[in-house]
């Protein structure tokens, strides 16, 4: 069978190697008993897509189109099921990937430096680390950049923060615990127009138990940035923890409740077998995932490919 023999992508190979033996492996040894389709060959898939997290609503969504395109094209093989399956998954980022932009080309269209970035997600997610390997990947890409450490809700995430703002060797703006964080904000806005930065990293509080707080907080560093950069902030990305599995889409849902997510940053995929919460996230928010933390190197961070994931996917 051709699936079994084509040499496998070598991007996100090691990164994906937990998610690829729950899945690919489930999925090969499933078409392999079954020379011939037979009415329960469908069950079988949809069990295998549940268990790698790709969540109810988007494993119904292709289960449906795969039994429609069945029906309609007359598949009788498994070769020809395989194939499909991967389309249809694939068909799922496709037009959101191909509407996104890149963060280098949007960090080069704004008009007015530096370009704001506010960066949320729960505590626990890999958020510290994820901004010191972000600094350090927009640094290696020619940019200026500088990091504001405005979760003053916890003395360890300035101390964190700035650890990896040395490795990643960028400045740090920062103030005491239980600072005001918007004014920690502005001083990180003000410091980086006026030293003519490119990019600018807040880190914020994660403290999601407690909603309404953390509503009130991003609504006021927002306005406080406003005052210095009137479209700020320019993007705001969710940091997410792959191997909290369908945890994840709870917590995409309660941001996007009351922030405009723009994109999504996926830590420590390398340690789960729950890879497939990729899928689900972008199928059911239409968020796109712009990078993988997949270590703890400060290099550790790669750009997101929908077509090239779900290839080493399978």
């Amino acid at each position: 069978m051709f699936f079994l023999k084509k040499k496998r992508s070598k991007v996100f190979n090691h990164e994906l190697k937990k998610t690829r033996e729950s899945f690919f492996y489930k999925i090969k040894n499933l078409f392999l008993k079954k020379s011939e389709i037979d009415i329960n060959i469908i069950d079988h898939i949809e069990e295998i897509l549940l268990s790698a997290d790709i969540g109810t609503q988007t494993t119904i969504k292709i289960i449906k189109n795969l039994e429609e395109r069945i029906q309609k094209e007359k598949y009788i093989n498994s070769q020809d099921i395989y194939n499909v399956l991967k389309e249809e998954i694939k068909a799922l980022f496709i037009n959101i990937e191909n509407t996104c932009l890149d963060l280098e080309t949007k960090i080069y269209k704004i008009s007015q430096k530096p370009y704001v970035i506010l960066i949320v997600g729960v505590n626990g997610v890999g958020k510290t680390t994820t901004i010191g390997k972000l600094a350090f990947f927009l640094k290696k890409k020619g940019f200026h950049v500088v990091i504001g450490a405005a979760d003053t809700f916890r003395a360890a995430a300035i101390d964190q923060l700035e650890i990896w703002s040395k490795k990643a060797g960028v400045p740090l703006i920062k103030q005491h615990m239980h600072a005001d964080p918007a004014s920690v904000a502005y001083d990180t806005l003000q410091s980086a127009k006026f030293k003519k930065k490119d990019v600018v990293l807040i880190d914020t509080a994660g403290r999601l138990q407690n909603r309404k707080h953390l509503m009130e907080e991003l609504s006021k560093i927002s306005r406080v940035m406003k005052k210095i950069i009137p479209e700020s902030p320019h993007e705001i990305i969710l940091i997410l923890d792959a191997t909290t599995g369908q945890n994840a889409f709870e917590q995409v849902k309660q941001f996007t409740s009351f922030v405009k997510i723009s994109s999504i940053i996926l830590t420590k995929i390398e340690g789960t077998a729950k890879g497939g919460v990729v899928i689900g996230i972008m199928d059911q928010f239409k968020i796109p995932i712009q990078y993988l933390g997949i270590g703890e190197h400060i290099q550790d961070l790669k750009e997101f490919n929908g077509k090239k994931f779900v290839d080493c996917f399978f």
